[in-house]
């Protein structure tokens, strides 16, 4: 571990983790509150809004995978700058897209830079505080939401300033670069150590043995997909099967292992958190946008609103995770977010705000209890199991989950629209349907709704309301089936006695502070 010379852990390089997750969600939370004005500028529809959040998914998944493999072997300092470069060339192709097609492959760099990240972060706290991993991690994770309120709160206070750009995006997007040089700086003089599996001896073998031939036939079969979709293609879901079938039998015979249950029974759960949790993030801005009150950027305020609550709750973690445990809060957690999410697909005006704050208060310590959870019960799997978890459940989201909330929104409207009383106002302004992972998707021209006349823009607009607010229901299945799968978890745990963290080394490094 690394340490001062007081033999306290190394507080400079966990700060220089907390800015580097903050830049990552700065990014997020500049792109959920700008992806209207992308629709406006491109012409996008939802399922095209949607592909681009997915496209800001699937490399963070790839490369949180692809240097979980190899990040022991060329360290993490290595992998740390890798971020950081990707993170600057990403940001100027972005600064630099013409349209649809440009902003989309400069999202997945984005990715690339913003997965990078991920896959050093997490290891190393749960490293240098090995005996409190679930305390620390969901401290580091508040850095997500804080770079989340950051990036919505300079949207709403600059909503119109370019500034030596031709866009009012483009000056968002360049004010990523403040988060992005703030953590390279503080990382160049910092020492990394040496994971606790690596430092308690345990084979390579052995941290695959975690995953499985179950775990690898999950991941391969998510892989597979994001990697088709993100070149061009549709991908079947029998070739995807086939895929991860392939993988989950060559880790199998090479590790002689199905993978832990336990370890598995995560897996399952984390594509439904991730789109939760993520999914409704990215999209929030968008869906309450109509249904608020008349005040300005309220849907804006709203998303910094439910990010400061996360910050604060998660700086506070600790006590909590010690009074319910992980699981016990996962439990806790589930419940209110699924009674979060209905409220929000009910309320409108000023309610949005109490709706916003059970929401929040429900998803606040989901990923982050997660994390703590994986590091605390599969040590043995490293890098690979921890950072594992974060890539299944933003595969499943970039694949899968983004995209299934644009194509229910479009479906959603054109069912809206074709009602009797709205059939003129959609004959006027539909579409032509655009292809995505879920078949053709309805389209509304968005150059035909601009030059509509005031009384048509405002039956449009109550539909829309109605519709986007219906999406949060749908939403709400997910954490329903999550918490059937903790309550499993928790009642096996409390009848081995209750939970307890497995400890793979004695050492007296890792303390927590």
């Amino acid at each position: 571990m690394t340490q001062t010379t007081s033999g306290k852990a190394d507080m400079k390089l966990f700060w220089a983790c907390f800015i580097a997750l903050v830049a990552t969600s700065f990014v997020f939370g500049v792109r959920a509150n700008t992806i209207g004005e992308l629709q406006n500028s491109f012409n996008l529809s939802e399922s095209q809004k949607g592909a681009i959040n997915g496209a800001g998914m699937w490399p963070f998944a790839l490369s949180i995978i692809f240097f979980s493999l190899i990040i022991d072997r060329i360290g993490y300092k290595t992998v740390a700058l890798f971020a950081a470069g990707c993170h600057v060339v990403s940001l100027v192709l972005t600064l630099r897209a013409s349209g649809y097609e440009d902003f989309y492959w400069s999202s997945l760099l984005i990715a690339v830079a913003n997965g990078t990240v991920e896959s050093f972060i997490n290891p190393v706290v749960a490293t240098i505080f090995s005996k409190n991993k679930s305390k620390w991690l969901n401290i580091l994770h508040a850095g997500w939401p804080a770079g989340l309120a950051l990036g919505a709160l300079f949207c709403a206070l600059l909503p119109d300033t370019k500034l030596f750009f031709n866009a009012v995006w483009q000056f968002r997007f360049a004010l990523c670069f403040i988060p992005v040089v703030l953590y390279t700086l503080l990382i160049l003089p910092r020492s990394f150590p040496v994971n606790e599996r690596v430092a308690a001896g345990v084979s390579y073998r052995d941290m695959l043995k975690e995953v499985g031939a179950v775990g690898a036939f999950i991941i391969g079969s998510l892989v597979y997909c994001a990697v088709v979709q993100m070149i061009g293609f549709e991908a079947s879901l029998r070739d995807s099967l086939i895929a991860g079938l392939v993988l989950g039998a060559a880790t199998g015979f090479y590790t002689h292992s199905l993978g832990n249950w336990l370890f598995i029974v995560v897996l399952i759960t984390i594509g439904p958190l991730a789109t939760t949790e993520l999914g409704t993030d990215g999209w929030m801005p968008e869906l309450l946008k109509l249904s608020g009150p008349d005040f300005p950027n309220f849907a804006t305020w709203i998303f910094v609103y439910v990010s400061v609550i996360m910050t604060v709750l998660r700086f506070y973690a600790g006590p909590i995770v010690h009074r319910f445990s992980p699981i016990g809060l996962l439990v806790i957690s589930g419940a209110i977010a699924i009674t979060g999410l209905i409220f929000l697909s009910h309320a409108t005006g000023w309610v949005i705000l109490a709706a916003a704050s059970v929401y929040a208060l429900g998803k606040t310590f989901l990923w982050s209890t997660t994390l703590g959870l994986t590091a605390e019960q599969f040590p043995k799997g490293g890098a690979l199991t921890l950072n594992g978890v974060s890539a299944v459940g933003v595969l499943f989201l970039g694949v899968l989950g983004s995209p299934y909330i644009g194509h229910k929104q479009d479906l959603d409207m054109a069912e809206r629209l074709s009602k009797a009383e709205h059939s003129a106002l959609y004959s006027e302004i539909k579409g032509e349907p655009k292809a995505g992972i879920f078949g053709n998707a309805p389209t509304l021209n968005q150059e035909k709704i601009k030059a509509l006349p005031a009384p048509q823009h405002q039956e449009l607009e109550t539909v829309q309301a109605a519709s986007k607010r219906s999406v949060f229901t749908t939403i709400a299945i997910l954490p329903s089936f999550m918490l059937a799968c903790y309550l499993g978890m928790f009642f096996w745990f409390k009848s081995r006695g209750g939970y307890q963290p497995v400890v793979i080394s004695e050492g007296d490094a890792g303390q927590g502070h």
